[in-house]
């Protein structure tokens, strides 16, 4: 195909280029609402849980309520970027927001733990889908160079529903019904599917029917069942060393290679292994890897530690929270800023990463008697990083790749970040029930054993109506045993910012590069012209990649 350049997109007429503005702003306030969907949706639940598990009777499967959304969620994620990729985006993204409203109604009218969790499983097969779609939209409509911004504004809406996503639920249960953070997501979206419906125009697929691949899609899942379980189940539900955890392991084991393999064979492979060969994905997959692992980790038991330690309830432990998500909403909008405007972006997470490791080392100095503005601070900190570092990285991977091949590398990318997550936690979790247990131990007589229910039965408001002395034991034993964790996930940091310093800085791209035909977009009476035309930017029709640009400086 040869390859042509429009000339209306060089000097779009300026009612043509208001159109495109107004469009592009309409689009990304659809998709903003879809990301908040999803993020709210991973956290609204946190604080509303002893409540409902209560209410459902299933105290002992509330553990499947968080689990079967991330398992569902995570094997999705690699399906929607490759069906993306293949059959277009616009379908897809209204297909996955119907599915996980599905899934909201299944789970509101919930009588049992079991509906409940299966509810929360269909939400997760949607859910895998709107946050990796959003961002790869984004891409099919707005090149490299401008993408930042968004991308920036993306990081903070997920900042925004990390804080919103505990206080809505502690006020669902406290007062309409915990069930209305379910009943929510039904006119939110609705409202995103009509966005989608009539403001998103999207490049239509013209390579006939695609070929999926079954084969891969069901050895991903095996495998990545299989490791979110591990993750999920060892050192809480089964010991490390028990035949369930070793069985699962070995199937996570069979199952990769075996998907290896396949994906070595077939036409068109759920996650290329040829992705592989570029540096900067490698690069930035495993720096983000680590950085999911630190990020998750430390979010996954600060706010049980800030209640046992500083006495707080859950709700006051979601605000103390706030300075970190704030400091991550203002640096993750303001970087992106600064790369649209600059072009340049590989200080950014090296610096971030930096930052990030600097909080972890702080932390690790806390103590009982740390005042709470102090440790807000050191929060504050680790959202500076985290803000510097979480889109860029996404924007790296998609500005190594054609536009044919954007949704496939950010699920590949995505996923690999989610697994990171989901072992930060199984660690930090392993690393400190071990270790609190064995404070516990040498401090209390019997562990604890003494007290009603032992040590398994401590929460902040039982802890905080013991004697003073053996109050201040166990505080004591829940900071030790935190606070060693943080220290020794600062190593890994630094690995994460060697990887990061072999980035290389190729130009963001300030067009867009498809092998399929760009649909017209008319929004609001506007003249009918092509995508390109609509955005102000060159859209050039290649039947290859584009060539890899040279690197900055």
């Amino acid at each position: 195909m040869s390859q042509t350049t429009h000339p209306a997109a060089a000097r779009p007429a300026p009612t043509a280029e208001a159109a495109s503005k107004r469009g592009i702003l309409l689009v990304f306030a659809g998709l903003m609402v879809t990301m908040l969907l999803a993020s709210l949706d991973q956290t609204i639940f946190s604080t509303a849980l002893p409540t409902i598990v209560g209410q459902l009777h299933g105290v002992d499967e509330m553990l499947w309520v968080t689990t079967a959304y991330i398992l569902a969620s995570t094997i999705m994620l690699p399906v929607y970027g490759k069906l993306g990729d293949l059959i277009g985006r616009k379908g897809l993204f209204i297909g996955a927001i119907a599915i996980f409203i599905v899934g909201s109604i299944i789970g509101g009218l919930a009588q049992d733990m079991t509906m409940l969790i299966v509810g929360r499983a269909v939400q997760g097969l949607g859910g895998g889908g709107l946050m990796l779609l959003s961002q790869a939209i984004i891409a099919d409509v707005v090149p490299a160079r401008e993408r930042g911004r968004y991308m920036g504004i993306m990081g903070g809406v997920f900042a925004l529903s990390s804080v919103a996503g505990p206080l809505l639920g502690g006020w669902f249960t406290d007062g309409p019904g915990w069930r209305w953070g379910l009943w929510m997501n039904i006119p939110l979206g609705i409202l995103a599917i009509a966005s989608a419906l009539f403001f998103l125009r999207l490049p239509k697929n013209t390579k006939g029917r695609p070929r999926i691949d079954w084969s891969g899609m069901g050895l991903l899942a095996i495998a990545s069942t299989c490791l979110v379980l591990v993750t999920t189940w060892g050192g809480t539900t089964y010991d490390w060393d028990s035949p369930t955890i070793v069985g699962l392991i070995a199937g996570t084991v069979v199952a990769g290679v075996a998907f290896v393999l396949v994906e070595r064979r077939a036409p068109e492979p759920i996650m290329p292994l040829h992705l592989f060969k570029d540096r900067n994905f490698n690069l930035t997959t495993a720096a983000g890897l680590i950085i999911g692992i630190a990020m998750f980790g430390a979010l996954a038991y600060l706010p049980t530690y800030l209640q046992m330690v500083t006495g707080v309830n859950a709700t006051q432990a979601g605000l103390l929270l706030i300075p970190l998500m704030a400091a991550l909403l203002i640096t993750s909008i303001v970087s992106g800023q600064l790369v649209s405007k600059t072009g340049r972006y590989k200080w950014l997470p090296i610096v971030g990463t930096v930052v990030v490791a600097i909080s972890l080392a702080l932390l690790s100095t806390m103590t009982p008697t740390l005042p709470v503005w102090i440790l807000c601070v050191y929060l504050a900190i680790m959202g500076l990083g985290l803000g510097m570092s979480m889109q860029i990285l996404i924007l790296i991977v998609q500005n190594s790749f054609p536009n044919s091949e954007v949704g496939t590398a950010t699920a590949s990318n995505n996923y690999f970040r989610q697994i990171g997550a989901s072992v930060g936690s199984a660690v930090v979790g392993s690393l400190f029930v071990a270790k609190l247990a064995d404070l516990l131990g040498q401090r209390m007589p019997g562990g604890g054993s003494g007290i009603a229910g032992g040590s398994n039965s401590f929460t902040p408001e039982a802890v905080q109506k013991l004697p003073a002395v053996i109050r201040d034991v166990i505080v004591g034993a829940y900071n030790d045993a935190l606070t060693p964790v943080f220290l020794y996930m600062v190593p890994l940091m630094v690995v994460a910012v060697v990887l990061l310093c072999f980035v290389t800085e190729k130009p963001l791209a300030t067009t867009i590069e498809r092998d399929i035909v760009a649909e017209t977009l008319e929004i609001d009476g506007a003249t009918r012209v092509n995508l390109g035309d609509d955005l102000g930017v060159s859209v050039r029709a290649t039947d290859s990649a584009p060539e890899a640009s040279p690197a900055i400086g």
